[in-house]
């Protein structure tokens, strides 16, 4: 999943971008309200997290204008504001989650993992896709009984297969997944990175649309 944090405390951003980076997701930082726009504007997010207080401005009319634009991108408020009222404006103008500083980093990967499965229309976290046993909240996928290891960049890309069951993705929006992991993509990545699923889950678990993109196979 591709994650854009908005956080201008360093310190707490770099250990947010760390947290969710080790749980397989693929992060892009920004620390002001304009750049967040500028990301919006370019790229595709599965999740925002945002800070209430940033240096050009509040978070409430950004999340309000995104809202209003139509944009449904589901959004983590993270805010050392913690009373009812904050929560509550935050919620009306469309969060879908409200944590307040400081908060468990393992808490944050539990309430990501939770509205993912919401917006991807499975809350359950364990699914089954041919011989395949997947545990969405614990990233863990076993194959016949026997556990599968995959990489993070092997796991950001077949949850984006796993989210968009029997849709053709191209291989542009594939990469746009693996932006935050390396500042190059090479031509060839994704084809590698479907060539190692395949051979750690099974030939026919991607199947290849030739010169259209990638779908989720039978398994």
């Amino acid at each position: 999943m591709r994650v854009l944090l908005i956080e201008d405390d360093t310190v707490l951003g770099t250990a947010v971008r760390d947290q969710i980076a080790g749980d397989g997701h693929s992060v892009d930082w920004v620390t002001r309200l304009d750049e967040a726009r500028d990301a919006i504007n370019s790229a595709s997010f599965e999740l925002v997290l945002l800070d209430l207080m940033l240096p050009d401005g509040r978070g409430i009319p950004f999340l309000k204008d995104l809202r209003a634009r139509g944009d449904v991108t589901p959004v983590i408020i993270l805010t050392a504001l913690d009373q009812v009222s904050d929560r509550i404006s935050g919620l009306n103008a469309g969060a879908d989650d409200y944590m307040v500083k400081p908060f468990d980093l393992a808490e944050l990967s539990a309430r990501i993992g939770s509205v993912a499965r919401r917006y991807s229309g499975n809350p359950n976290p364990i699914i089954s896709h041919g011989p395949l046993e997947i545990d969405l909240a614990a990233r863990s996928i076993r194959k016949d009984g026997k556990p599968v290891q995959l990489t993070a960049r092997e796991w950001v890309l077949f949850e984006a297969f796993l989210q968009r069951p029997g849709q053709l993705l191209s291989k542009g929006q594939l990469e746009e997944r693996l932006y935050s992991f390396d500042k190059e993509i090479e031509s060839n990545t994704i084809e590698v990175h479907v060539s190692r699923l395949r051979k750690k889950l099974g030939a026919n678990t991607i199947v290849t649309e030739r010169g259209l993109g990638y779908r989720l196979g039978a398994g």
